[in-house]
């Protein structure tokens, strides 16, 4: 049975490659969802791609992943500075968290270069774009393997 991973996504994300010009590039979320489960199909994984605009509902994701999950691949977006219950959530997940970004935080706004989701991240991929939510993927199948 391949190893399950929730791949959780936070406010705005939905919007994705709508702003041509934005920090986020040209690829929609859609097709950012299919490259990842592509990917997740050839690292053997179970992919749970989920994407929600509200704390609470996020909160919940990560609660159900406690009993429904071996690894995390979080992007909080606009939560991963602000959110203590996010943190606190994913603090009772014992399981490998990926924390994933598309863009470089450190080259954005200065209230983004803390984020309440790495106290309890394994790891963190930021400024690749799509291509680090692949990257994400790739880790957590590495860390489930040892």
């Amino acid at each position: 049975m391949p190893h399950r991973v929730f791949f959780l996504n936070g406010p705005n994300a939905n919007l994705y490659g709508l702003d041509k010009s934005g920090t986020y590039g040209s690829e929609s979320f859609a097709s950012i969802e299919a490259r990842c489960q592509r990917h997740a199909v050839e690292l053997g994984l179970s992919l749970d791609f989920r994407q929600s605009n509200h704390e609470g509902v996020l909160v919940d994701w990560i609660q159900e992943a406690r009993l429904n999950a071996d690894a995390i691949v979080i992007n909080a977006a606009g939560l991963s500075y602000s959110s203590v219950p996010i943190l606190d959530a994913l603090l009772a997940f014992d399981g490998p968290i990926i924390e994933a970004h598309m863009s470089n935080l450190w080259k954005r706004e200065n209230f983004r270069h803390h984020s309440y989701v790495s106290k309890a991240a394994t790891g963190v991929i930021a400024g690749l774009g799509a291509l680090g939510y692949q990257l994400a993927l790739t880790a957590v199948a590495d860390l489930l393997k040892t």
